[in-house]
This record gives C-alpha cells, structure tokens and sequence, in this order.
C-alpha cells in the first residue's frame, strides 16, 4: 500500500511537471529526436533563458536526458512512453472538443 501511495505521488510530480504548455510543445518537439536549445529556440519561438528553464525542470524529474557536444547541449526525452501518454492524452481532449461541438451543432439548429 505504501508503494502504491510514492507511485502515485511520483506520478503527480510527472503531471506537475507536464502541467505547462511550453514544456508540453518541447516534448512535441523532441517526439521526433533529440534537439539543441537553439533549434528548440527557434522552433518554439521564445527566449532562450525560458527554454533553458523549462529543459532543466524536465531534466531534473527525470523526463528528459541531455549530453553535451562541444559548445551544445542536446536534449532528448528519456523514455518514448512519455510521448505516447502525451498523444493519449491529446485523443483524449481531441475526442471531448469533437463531441462539445457536435453539442454545440444540435442546440444551435433547435
């Protein structure tokens, strides 16, 4: 029992952590491969200092991993079941806005 109880604390730090749009689009992002800070710079379209921010916190929880080549510092996610929970997750919120819509359709043609 008291297993299950660290799991699931460890779980809700996860979902702290993945509780930001920012960190939620540097894993999209990342779905696809490792990446620097400048592309995810470029790519996400904010200062450098807010990104750095944001792949520390994510390194920190274990989420993503980093190595360094030279002057840069490559990021990567850690485990690829972290990309797969994200896109569950999405069907999900996808699925709930398709049917509020179909909703939506009925009452607006009564």
């Amino acid at each position: 029992m008291a297993q299950n109880k660290t799991l699931f604390e460890l779980q809700s730090e996860v979902c702290k952590t993945l509780a930001s749009p920012k960190r939620l689009e540097i894993l999209n992002a990342l779905k696809e491969g490792e990446k620097t800070v400048s592309e995810l710079v470029e790519i996400l379209g904010v200062p450098k200092a807010n990104v750095s921010q944001h792949l520390a916190v994510m390194r920190h929880k274990g989420i993503l991993d980093s190595r360094r080549e030279g002057v840069n510092i490559y990021y990567r996610v850690a485990n690829p079941k972290v990309i797969k929970a994200c896109v569950l997750m999405r069907e999900v919120l996808t699925e709930q806005m398709q049917e509020k819509s179909k909703l939506i359709d009925i009452v607006s043609k009564e």
